[in-house]
């Protein structure tokens, strides 16, 4: 199931998600002009946790900013053209209301800090690991989680493919989001044990830290669990 667009306009321009996307789409572009050095750039600017711990160094070579730096830098990065693609469709078709029920200043924030502890909650329960961990789809998950409980009853506009075929329809954002997030929880209870690919943790404390924070982050005149037509 793929989500294509909302029913939900906001009043605000989506002046900061329009800024992450462009800028995680020029970091992209500098990562693929880098040839075969982009494996390097991945080390030195995504997060490693047995770095981040303290735990392994880097070659000197690779070393470029503080371990703890990485926590943001890595939230630019992707790992290729679908990762990015996915990622910035997410943030599009959600990011433009939960920045408009908060505000410019405090969305901004709120991104940064779901991506922080999406990285955090990925990091702790393994802190030897020392596969790289990159791409936004922590910060995202914040604004998913914010997204459900401002606005779990809008319409969102989903593709299913039934074999050859490609189905569009709508469906609350409650079901696609609450289905999203289901659907992490079952790819990290199953492949808890196996090393690199997906980080399913980051996603999910990225989600619960999303609807943890977004009472605090909201404007007061915006109620959560908002119904259509308000």
């Amino acid at each position: 199931m793929f989500p294509l667009k909302d029913d939900n306009p906001a009043a605000l321009p989506p002046m900061i998600t329009v800024a992450l996307i462009a800028a995680c789409v020029l970091v992209f572009f500098w990562q693929l002009s880098l040839g075969q050095a982009q494996q390097a750039a991945v080390f030195a600017f995504g997060t490693v946790p047995a770095v981040l711990f303290g735990l392994a160094e880097l070659p000197p070579e690779l070393q470029l900013i503080p371990a703890e730096l990485t926590l943001v830098t890595s939230m630019f990065m992707h790992g290729g053209w679908m990762h990015i693609i996915g990622n910035m469709l997410y943030l599009w078709i959600f990011g433009n209301n939960v920045e408009d029920a908060m505000g410019h200043v405090r969305f901004i924030v709120f991104y940064l800090v779901c991506g922080l502890a999406a990285v955090l909650a990925h990091a702790l329960p393994g802190p030897e690991s020392t596969v790289p961990m990159i791409g936004a789809s922590g910060a995202i998950s914040g604004v998913l989680g914010a997204y459900l409980l401002l606005y779990p009853h809008a319409r969102v506009l989903v593709a299913i493919p039934f074999g050859f075929i490609i189905q569009t329809f709508y469906l609350p954002a409650v079901a696609v989001l609450g289905l999203w997030f289901v659907i992490q929880l079952l790819n990290s209870a199953t492949t808890a044990a196996e090393g690199g690919g997906v980080a399913w943790g980051a996603h999910i404390g990225g989600f619960v830290a999303g609807m943890l924070l977004v009472p605090l982050f909201k404007r007061r005149d915006v109620p959560l669990w908002q119904r259509p037509g308000r």
